[in-house]
């Protein structure tokens, strides 16, 4: 779905030094990011930096493509406690859920999206050993929004286009 930012948002779609996270149009945001071969202290530092960037925009959860960095490696911290996976797979799916979503790359724009109630991912966790982590509600929801963004997939691609909205996120976050 192609998504036409209205005027008033614009000034949220600027990607600078103070407001790093990419935005659409961006084509890394499109792309399928490649496999980290190895975890490395340079892998290990963007994890960190992905997880300061993430609470500073308020977010629950970043793919390395929403900063440029077409590797594949996610952040997920719905409840303030980030989790690191690199190359993450989702080796099962369970039980669905609809729930609100939203993207740090299309600030302002929300809709409802199904997601599955439960997910086991395996990956490489930030010492790059082979694990896996199980996730349901929320977490089960922002970990695949993020694994999608290392396939080039947007929510907006998964959204009920009856349910989008847009809402200015500093207006959002008082309402929550």
């Amino acid at each position: 779905m192609k998504v036409v930012v209205p005027d008033e948002y614009k000034y949220l779609y600027v990607t600078d030094d103070e407001h790093p996270i990419v935005k659409i149009p961006a084509p890394v945001l499109y792309e399928k990011a490649v496999d980290v071969e190895r975890v490395t202290k340079r892998h290990q530092m963007l994890a960190d930096n992905m997880q300061r960037i993430m609470r500073a925009a308020r977010g629950v959860g970043l793919a390395a493509p929403q900063i440029g960095v077409s590797e594949r490696l996610i952040v997920v911290a719905p409840e303030n406690r980030p989790t690191v996976i690199f190359n993450p797979k989702v080796l099962k799916a369970e039980g669905s859920q609809i729930g609100e979503e939203g993207c740090l790359s299309i600030p302002g724009l929300y809709g409802d999206v199904d997601r599955a109630e439960f997910v086991e991912i395996g990956g490489l966790d930030r010492k790059g050993r082979e694990s896996t982590w199980e996730m349901d509600g929320i977490a089960a929801r922002v970990a695949l929004h993020e694994i999608d963004h290392l396939d080039g997939i947007l929510f907006t691609e998964k959204v009920d286009p009856a349910t989008l909205y847009w809402q200015h996120p500093s207006e959002k976050n008082k309402a929550e």
